[in-house]
C-alpha cells in the first residue's frame, strides 16, 4: 500500500506521527478503544483476536497492562478530550467492575473525558449481573452491549453460544434497572438451521426488551473457524444470501414497525446511534488499547501485537507493542470514506465523488439503488434495495 510502513516494524511511541497529525489529533472528536481479549469459551464461528483459560492466557496484571500503553499514548497525542470509549472482545465482563473502572479512570486522568462521554462496554448476557451493572454504571459506563445472536435454542447451539434464549432480555432490564443510558441488543441472521420463524421470534424478543438499539448482522465464515471447518466437510450448509436479504428485511419491517429507524446497514437506534462506531464511519480518530488494537490518527493508522504475551512483553520492557503502520495517501483516505459513509443513513455528498464515480452514481440511482430525492438534493443515499447492495454500491462508488 502506498505510504505503508514495512510490515513488522516497531511503532515508537515518542510523539514521531507525521508533523502536524499529533497537534491535530481529536479536533474533530476523539475515541479510545480497550480490547479485552478474554473469553470463557469460543464461539464456533467467532474468528476475533480472543483467547480462553484453556489457550493459557490468563487476565492476571492486564489492567496494568493497558495503562502502561496509556501512559506510552500519552507522549503521542493530546486531544483536546475523550468523546466516546468502547471496551470490546472478547468478554471485557470477564473483568470484575472495579477493573474496567481502573482502566476507564486511568482514560479520564490521562486525556480526560469529555463530560457527555459515551461510555460502552460489551457483555455476554451471563457475564453480568444486577450487582455487576450497577457497579458498572457507578463506574461511569453508561452504555452496554449484549451479545444476544438468536433466541432459538437451535440456532445458539449451531453458534457455540453457551447463555439461555431468555436471559439475554433479562439482562437488557437488569442494565436499564442499573440506569444504563442506552442498551443494545446484537443478533445474527442467517445461521444454518434459522427459520423465518426463529429470527421473527428473535425480532420480537429484542423488540419487547424494549432496548433502544439493536444491531443486526449476517452470518459471515470465517476461514480458519470451528464453523468454517464443519461447513467444509459438509457437516452444515454454507449461508445463503438469498436468506440472508429475506432476513435483513424481516428486520427491517419489524424493527421500524417499533419505532427504531436504521442509521447505518446494520444498525438501528430508537434515540441514539452508537456515537463511538459513527467516529468510525466518518474516519475520526481514536486510540485501540490492548493486544491487536488498531488505531488511527488523522490518515494514520497502526496496529498493536495480537497475542496477549507479546503485548505483556513488550510493554514489560518499557517498549511499544505496535507491530506496524501505514500512512494512508488522500486518495485511499477518500475511497475509506466513500466506503463507509455511504453505509449511513445521511448518505454523502455526491460532490466528494469524481467524475467516473458521479457516472456510477447515476447508474446506481437508475436501478433503484439510491433515493432520488436525496439524489436531487446532492447526496448519495441508500434505498432499502441499496441497503441488500450495499457492498455493490460501495465498491461502484469508489
Amino acid at each position: 500500500m502506498p505510504g505503508a510502513l514495512p510490515e513488522g516494524e516497531p511503532i515508537p511511541l515518542d510523539g514521531s506521527l507525521p508533523d502536524g497529525v499529533a497537534d491535530t489529533a481529536g479536533a474533530e472528536g476523539f475515541g479510545v478503544y480497550v480490547h479485552v481479549p478474554f473469553c470463557a469459551t469460543r464461539c464456533g464461528y467467532c474468528d476475533f483476536n480472543t483467547y480462553t483459560a484453556s489457550e493459557g492466557v490468563v487476565s492476571t496484571g492486564y489492567v496494568e497492562q493497558v495503562l502502561d500503553e496509556l501512559a506510552l499514548a500519552a507522549k503521542v497525542v493530546r486531544p483536546p478530550r475523550v468523546d466516546t470509549v468502547f471496551f470490546g472482545g472478547g468478554t471485557p465482563t470477564l473483568l470484575p467492575p472495579a477493573e474496567l473502572g481502573r482502566i476507564l479512570a486511568g482514560i479520564d486522568r490521562t486525556w480526560g473525558l469529555a463530560a457527555d462521554a459515551e461510555v460502552t462496554t460489551e457483555a455476554n448476557p451471563e457475564s453480568v449481573d444486577p450487582a455487576a451493572l450497577r457497579e458498572l454504571r457507578a463506574a461511569g459506563f453508561n452504555r452496554i452491549s449484549l451479545g444476544m445472536q438468536s433466541a432459538a435454542p437451535h440456532v445458539l447451539a449451531v453458534l457455540d453460544r453457551r447463555h439461555t434464549p431468555g436471559r439475554p432480555a433479562r439482562a437488557a432490564e437488569e442494565a436499564r434497572d442499573a440506569g444504563f443510558t442506552h442498551v443494545n441488543l446484537d443478533l445474527i441472521y442467517g445461521t444454518p438451521g434459522e427459520r423465518a420463524e426463529d429470527f421473527a421470534a428473535s425480532l420480537r424478543t429484542v423488540v419487547d426488551a424494549g432496548v433502544d438499539h439493536v444491531s443486526a448482522y449476517a452470518l459471515i465464515v470465517e476461514d480458519g473457524t470451528r464453523m468454517a471447518a464443519r461447513m467444509r466437510r459438509g457437516e452444515l450448509p454454507y449461508p445463503d444470501d438469498d436468506v440472508a436479504a429475506d432476513r435483513y428485511l424481516q428486520a427491517e419491517e419489524a424493527l421500524t414497525a417499533a419505532g427504531l429507524g436504521w442509521y447505518e446497514v446494520s444498525n438501528w437506534s430508537r434515540e441514539a446511534p452508537c456515537r463511538h462506531n459513527e467516529l468510525y464511519w466518518r474516519g475520526g480518530d481514536w486510540w485501540g488499547l490492548g493486544p491487536g488494537a488498531h488505531s488511527h490518527v488523522r490518515g494514520v493508522r497502526w496496529w498493536n501485537v495480537k497475542h496477549p504475551h507479546a503485548y505483556a512483553a513488550r510493554l514489560a520492557d518499557g517498549a511499544s507493542p505496535g507491530q506496524a503502520r501505514e500512512v494512508l495517501t488522500r486518495e485511499e483516505q477518500h475511497m475509506e470514506d466513500v466506503l463507509l459513509r455511504i453505509r449511513l443513513a445521511e448518505g454523502l455528498p455526491l460532490a466528494m465523488l469524481p467524475p467516473g464515480a458521479l457516472a456510477a452514481a447515476r447508474d446506481c440511482l437508475a436501478d433503484g439503488q439510491l433515493e432520488a430525492g436525496a439524489f436531487e438534493a446532492g447526496r448519495a443515499v441508500l434505498t432499502l434495495r441499496g441497503r441488500l447492495l450495499a457492498d455493490l454500491v460501495a465498491r461502484a462508488l469508489t
